[in-house]
This record gives structure tokens, C-alpha cells and sequence, in this order.
């Protein structure tokens, strides 16, 4: 049994421990690695979408400022990152031993493993690099549809990634152009990396594609919608769900003909399962959702929001424009168990309105009440929050909206998705301040509870939580407004009970904390102290300036025996075992003492072999309690 415990974040920088117990050597032998990081492995940290990482016990109110908080390094990529980043703690890499990693996938095709504690020493390369690129063969040209985006100038990959730590595997989608025949081929391929190599898995990469029973725009004309891999666009992130990855498409810029498509495959064996298409009969409802990846509840049930599009459902037709779907999967197919219209979907149609603009997010039970517990939200163009009941979605009423738990316009254009945190929910929408709103009892008040004192341009921002527990909550943006002239992105902190208040944004300490170019729909995490940037030119780190001693060490214990110790690079900690825990402090005696020059080392304990049962525990320092 491995147990992990913190030390409170009041507590002096020496007390901070973690905590591991082996009965045996074969214990040790048979445990894997354990980890005291929170791991990032998929869009806004959970299957919810509420975009709050709970778990930060390192990064707080009182300690992120612009004199304690700033820039700490960059990992350079070879293109534009629309791609959230992703985080996974100590990954053992061949021949470098133990790192936490941040990944980075680039619109030129490219994944990156750097990483995600220091750019010091070895570190300031790559841990290891994959791209899909090779003689005649590139990520896509936006030129080619005649379009013009700048300063970006290329699609390859789009969608957020998604890792599967189980299996130690990172899957994601790269828009291929080939013109080794003469001719533009173009693809959509699905890659399974491995975590610790980036080398392909699975028999990958596998070509995305497939046919739907249709008669809709770009049928085929014997009763089948096919697949156009030049007009279909992987936007939203990737689900991994019950052993199946799940990729959606929208478009590029609206040109056609495309569908929503919705594909299932295989996490192990890459095999296509199952196949939805949001309007066979009929044409658009992309999947886009400002690159949010669909949300998944405990039953199963898979949730996504469609854009502008045909919509035929009302008159017993397939066809789910402008729509919220609630999917079952079954063994080779979709059902639509569910779903929601807005009552003006046919004038949203009519102006460009997609209520796909926005992500899905499920609140937590805090939000419902005992006739509603189980809700969910989304904003699209049209500034209205829409709240659904999860096990009764309100379907299609034609006279206006009030099926639904509630409807609350006047909001702001979203191309979002909400974050939700201890009773409140934060939207950044077009041109308007970061805002929150109460929500309680299935009910949400309709003016906010606080605002940011400045607003942020178009596209908003996509808003994340860093909070221990329900305390020391920060929100956490990405303003971008610039990015249509190239200008610098700007890293925005807010106190999250109140938005009047900025902790921080990286424009007050002029040169040291300038981003690169921003990206639109640019999403930050934040990972065991430290808050990551995709940019124009990379991902850009911040944390603690002087945090040397601010984050509690991690002890673990990996596949060969050794006991892992993870921190900060260049911080100094004492490694101890107990054989009594009822001796409180008089129980411990130090084995070893490691100043880490990479973000995870490993130590072995001469006597760990002994037969009896051994704790262990990591402190900051060379002293004892």
C-alpha cells in the first residue's frame, strides 16, 4: 500500500511530507510508481468539463502576485499550440529517468514531451519529440481553403490530446496533406503515442473515415453520407471513455459540404466501434464547441453541443442542428437518448447563432436541487445560458424555453466553456469582463456576484479553477484578443470570490513575464504549483519565483524497487523510515538525502528487504521534526 500525505500549506516548509508503506520487497516489486501530483490527462482536468483542478495545494491568493509569481521558462514548439497542453507526473523516460512531463501538440504536426519542472541542464532540450511530417507529407496550408487566419497559417493538430496514464499512452489527431502522388491527398489520422518515447502504438496511425446512412449534403447518392477529410475539421478535444477514444469534427470556416461527425475507436486495438453523425439528412451541425471536449457522466452517457444546421427532430426527422445531445453508446452504434433545441433554432440558423459555440460543462451535485441534481450548462453566441436537468433535457418546444430548468439571456457571446467552483460558475465572453454567477438549487441569480474590472476582446476566454479543496480559489485566463495582429497574450489571475480582485497578469512585470503571440481559445492549466501556457512559439511557465521550498515532496515507489522522490529541482530533502508509526516523530530515522537535479530521482533503502513492514516519507530539508 502506498499512502500519500500532505503537509497543510500553513505549516512550516520543513513539516511538508509524503508518506509510503511497503510490507516487503515484493511489494515493492509489484507497486507502481506512485505519484503525489495531480495529473492533467485530458481538456479542463475531468470528464465534467468544470474546469477546476481542486487538488493545488502549492499555488494560493497569498502567494501569487507579480513580486512572488512570474515566468519561469518556455518549451519551444515548431508551430501554433490551439492544443491545451497536458500533464503527467513521473514518467520514467528511457535513459533519463523520472520526469514530470508536459506535452504540447503543434498545428505543424508535431507532439512534444518536455520537462514540466525546469529548462535547466538536459532539460532544456526535448525529452523526446515526434512529428507526422515527412518528405511530401505536411499538416494543411489554411490557404488551401482559401482562407487567411494570421499569423496562423496552418491546420494540423487542433483537438486537445487525451492520455490514457493506464497504459501509458497519448492519443491525438493530426489533418495530414500528402502530395507524394502528384496530387493533394488529404487525411485525418489518429495516433497513439507512447508516453515515455512518443513512438506510435497500437499498429497507429489509423485514417479516420467512415460512411452514415443519409441522404444529406455530400451523399453519395446510394443513401450514404460519406466523409470528407478536406472539409471536416477536428476541433473539439478528445474523450477517452470505458476503453473507447472519441473524436469529433466540425469544420473550417463553413465551407462544405460537412456534417457533425462523432467517431468511436478502439484505445487498444485502433478499431473503428461506432459512428454518429448529427444531421445525415441534411448539412452543417458541426461539433466544435471552441475546442471542448465533450463531457461524460458516471453512467456512461456522453454529452456534446452541435452548431448551425439542419434540424429535423421535432418532425420525426435525424437531424440535431443547434442542439445539446446526450449519446448512449451501445456495441457498434450511438443512441440519442436525449437532447435540447432552443425554441429559435431556426433563427440561430439564420444568423450565424451556433449554440455549439460553447462547451458542455456538468455542474457539480452542489448546483441542483433535490427535483434537479443533476445539471448541465452551456452558453453559445447567443448570450443565454442554457440549464438543463441531465436525466430530462426539455427536447424541442417551439413557443419558447421554459421546459428546461432555466433559461438566463443577456449574458455574453460565448465561444467558452464555463468553469465551475464552490457554488458559483465563471463565464469570460466576447468583449465583456470575466464574470460569476451564483448557482444553488437549480436556480442561478441574474446578475453576477462579481466582475473582472477590465474585459477582454474577442473571443473571451476559456476560464480555469486552481483551489485546495474549496479554498485558495484562483481563476485562472488566457486573454488573447491580440492574436489577429500578432500581438502577446496576456496571463490573467483572479481572486475567485471576487473578480474585482486581479492577483496577477503578466503584462505588470514588462519583459520578464511577456507571453509570445496568444492563441484563440488558449486554455491554462495548473499542475502542482505551476500554471502552463500554450503560445504562438510554445508552451510558457509560471510558478513561485523563490518556490524552491514551497512544494511538498512526493515518495513513491516504481516497478524496479526504488523509492521515488519527486520536488523541485535544486530542492533538498531527507528521506526516512519508520518501523513504528506510534512513535510519532522518535519514529523516524534518515537513509538518504537527495538534492534533485531533475524533477523526480530515485534512492534505495540498504535494509528495505528485510521482511518487515517499512514506512517511508519524504521532508523538505536536512533536519528533523
Amino acid at each position: 500500500m502506498i499512502n500519500l500525505v500532505r503537509g497543510s500549506r500553513n505549516e512550516p516548509a520543513a513539516f511538508c511530507e509524503a508518506l509510503a508503506c511497503c510490507a516487503a520487497l515484493a511489494l515493492f516489486v509489484v507497486s507502481f510508481a506512485a505519484r503525489a501530483d495531480h495529473d492533467v490527462l485530458t481538456y479542463r482536468y475531468n470528464l465534467n468539463r468544470d474546469g477546476a483542478n481542486t487538488n493545488e495545494t502549492i499555488l494560493s491568493p497569498l502567494n501569487v502576485g507579480s513580486t512572488t509569481f512570474g515566468r519561469l521558462f518556455s518549451c519551444p514548439v515548431d508551430g501554433f499550440l490551439y492544443a491545451q497542453p497536458l500533464y503527467l507526473s513521473n514518467v520514467e523516460i528511457p535513459g533519463q529517468g523520472f520526469h514530470n512531463v508536459v506535452y504540447a501538440a503543434t498545428e505543424n504536426n508535431t507532439v512534444y514531451a518536455y520537462d514540466a519542472d525546469s529548462a535547466g541542464g538536459t532539460n532544456a532540450v526535448p525529452l523526446w519529440v515526434r512529428t507526422f511530417n515527412q518528405t511530401g507529407v505536411t499538416s494543411v496550408p489554411i490557404s488551401d481553403y482559401g482562407l487567411s487566419d494570421r499569423p496562423a497559417t496552418q491546420l494540423g493538430i487542433t483537438g486537445t490530446p487525451v492520455i490514457d496514464r493506464d497504459s501509458g499512452t497519448l492519443y491525438v489527431v493530426a489533418k495530414i496533406k500528402d502530395v507524394r502522388s502528384g496530387a493533394a491527398q488529404y487525411s485525418n489520422q489518429l495516433y497513439a503515442l507512447d508516453v515515455a518515447t512518443g513512438e506510435p502504438k497500437f499498429g497507429s496511425p489509423v485514417v479516420i473515415t467512415n460512411t452514415y446512412p443519409g441522404i444529406g449534403s455530400g451523399n453519395n447518392g446510394a443513401g450514404k453520407v460519406l466523409f470528407h477529410p478536406f472539409y471536416n475539421f477536428q476541433r473539439p478535444g478528445l474523450l477517452l471513455l470505458n476503453g473507447v477514444v472519441y473524436v469529433g469534427f466540425g469544420s473550417v470556416g463553413d465551407q462544405g459540404p460537412y456534417h457533425g461527425w462523432f467517431f468511436g475507436y478502439d484505445a487498444h486495438t485502433l478499431q473503428l466501434v461506432r459512428t454518429f453523425n448529427a444531421t445525415p439528412n441534411g448539412y452543417q451541425g458541426g461539433i466544435w464547441m471552441a475546442g471542448s471536449a465533450p463531457a461524460a457522466d458516471d453512467k456512461g452517457f456522453i454529452y456534446l453541443a452541435t452548431g448551425n444546421g439542419s434540424f429535423s427532430v421535432d418532425k420525426s426527422g435525424v437531424d440535431y442542428g443547434d442542439s445539446i445531445i446526450k449519446l448512449q453508446p451501445t456495441p457498434n452504434a450511438f443512441s440519442v437518448v436525449d437532447y435540447f433545441t432552443p425554441s429559435d433554432q431556426n433563427i440561430l440558423v439564420g444568423v450565424d447563432g451556433d449554440l455549439g459555440s460553447g462547451g458542455v460543462v456538468l455542474f457539480p451535485a452542489w448546483a441542483g436541487s433535490g427535483n434537479h441534481p443533476h445539471l448541465l450548462g452551456l452558453i453559445g453566441k447567443d448570450a443565454t445560458l442554457y440549464l438543463c436537468d441531465r436525466e430530462n433535457m426539455g427536447r424541442y418546444n417551439s413557443f419558447n424555453d421554459s421546459q428546461i430548468v432555466q433559461s438566463l439571456p443577456g449574458l455574453a457571446p460565448s465561444l467558452s466553456t464555463p468553469a465551475a467552483f464552490n457554488g458559483r460558475f465563471y463565464h469570460s465572453g466576447l468583449n465583456a469582463p470575466v464574470k460569476s454567477y451564483a448557482i444553488a438549487g437549480a436556480k442561478v441569480p441574474v446578475n453576477p456576484t462579481s466582475q473582472s474590472t477590465m474585459a477582454i476582446g474577442s473571443p473571451g476566454s476559456i476560464p480555469t479553477v486552481s483551489a485546495n479543496g474549496s479554498g485558495d480559489g484562483i481563476v485562472w485566463v488566457i486573454q488573447a484578443d491580440a492574436f489577429n495582429y500578432g500581438g502577446p497574450a496576456i496571463l490573467r489571475a483572479f481572486d475567485a470570490t471576487d473578480l474585482s480582485r486581479e492577483l496577477y497578469n503578466s503584462a505588470l512585470a514588462g519583459v520578464r513575464d511577456r507571453l509570445p503571440v496568444g492563441m484563440k481559445f488558449s486554455v491554462p492549466i495548473v499542475a502542482n504549483g505551476k500554471v502552463y501556457v500554450g503560445t504562438g512559439a510554445g508552451v510558457v511557465v509560471f510558478g513561485l519565483l523563490n518556490g524552491t521550498a514551497a512544494a511538498p515532496p512526493g515518495i513513491g515507489i516504481d516497478q524496479s524497487a526504488r523509492i521515488v522522490i519527486s520536488g523541485v529541482v535544486g530542492g533538498s530533502y531527507s528521506v526516512q523510515y519508520a518501523t513504528d508509526l506510534s512513535l510519532g516523530s522518535r519514529a523516524w530515522t534518515t537513509f538518504a538525502t537527495v538534492t534533485l537535479s531533475r524533477s523526480s530521482q530515485t534512492v534505495t533503502d540498504p535494509n528495505g528487504n528485510s521482511g518487515s513492514a517499512r514506512f517511508y516519507r519524504a521532508i523538505v530539508g536536512t533536519g528533523s521534526e
